[in-house]
């Protein structure tokens, strides 16, 4: 069985924010290369590990918007909500 993923409709917007934070890393890697003041670089982590956080927050969003409405057997769903409920904690403890 193939799923659909729930960000689906959304792929291109996920693509691009992903290639954005990419550039940012690449920008702490030559801040680092370039011997960059420490507080500059802690600046540039800090905006790269809030974009990573709202690129969890969409795709979490999407699991429960697109797989727990969509789903109709009270066993899967429970299933749906367990994997959601988890997949916050491990964004809370990160």
């Amino acid at each position: 069985m193939t799923r659909t993923p729930g960000y689906i409709t959304d792929k291109q917007a996920l693509l691009t924010r992903l290639r954005r934070i990419e550039g940012q890393v690449r920008g702490l890697q030559r801040q680092v290369e370039d011997d960059t003041y420490c507080v500059e670089i802690l600046t540039q982590v800090a905006a790269a590990t809030k974009a990573l956080q709202s690129v969890a927050l969409m795709l979490l969003e999407q699991h429960l918007q697109h797989c727990l409405t969509h789903t109709a057997d009270p066993t899967e769903r429970d299933q749906k909500l367990t994997e959601a409920s988890q997949a916050i904690a491990r964004l809370v403890r990160a």
